[in-house]
């Protein structure tokens, strides 16, 4: 029997679709809920023993795209996260996971906010099936690439979420 494909998807927008205002920045004059949306997966690779998640915009008008979200060390039991697990003001991330530095300078969620008139950008979810239970040596000041680095020879699978969104 065949092993279910890893899979990545959302209650909250579908593959390809536009994030509402729950989910986009509230500041540099975005006007959002800045709230992370609701997360599941399935079909983890055996031999799965953490997850990571990052949320980066490739189409950002900086080197290296934007890296929104940066989480780590969520526990291999764990399918989903909730929505609002990225806000670092409550405990809503599954226990012992670790949230990186985003290109806000911070750790936690930080939505959509592309400039004004740059069309919409494509933010993808990635999670991370990993074969340690610790990203290495990931602290909450890694960053995405950081952490991309540091896990690069430990990732059983991964699989991706796009949504979009764009300010006239």
């Amino acid at each position: 029997m065949a092993a279910s494909p890893f899979t990545l998807s959302s209650t909250d927008f579908h593959d390809g679709g536009t994030l509402g205002k729950t989910f986009v920045f509230n500041g540099m004059a975005c006007t959002g809920d800045d709230v992370s949306p609701a997360l599941h997966w399935s079909g983890a690779p055996a031999g799965t023993k953490s997850f990571a998640l990052t949320v980066w915009d490739p189409d950002a008008p900086v080197r290296g795209g934007w890296w929104h979200w940066v989480l780590f060390d969520i526990p291999a039991s764990a399918n989903s996260l909730a929505q609002g697990a990225g806000s670092t003001k409550q405990a809503a991330a599954p226990a012992a996971s670790v949230e990186g530095t985003t290109s806000f300078g911070k750790p936690g969620y930080g939505g959509p906010c592309p400039p004004v008139g740059s069309g919409a950008h494509h933010y993808i979810f990635t999670l991370y099936a990993l074969d340690e239970t610790h990203a290495g040596s990931a602290t909450a000041k890694t960053n995405g690439p950081g952490l991309k680095a540091l896990i690069a020879k430990h990732v059983l699978g991964s699989t991706t979420l796009t949504g979009r969104y764009g300010r006239p």
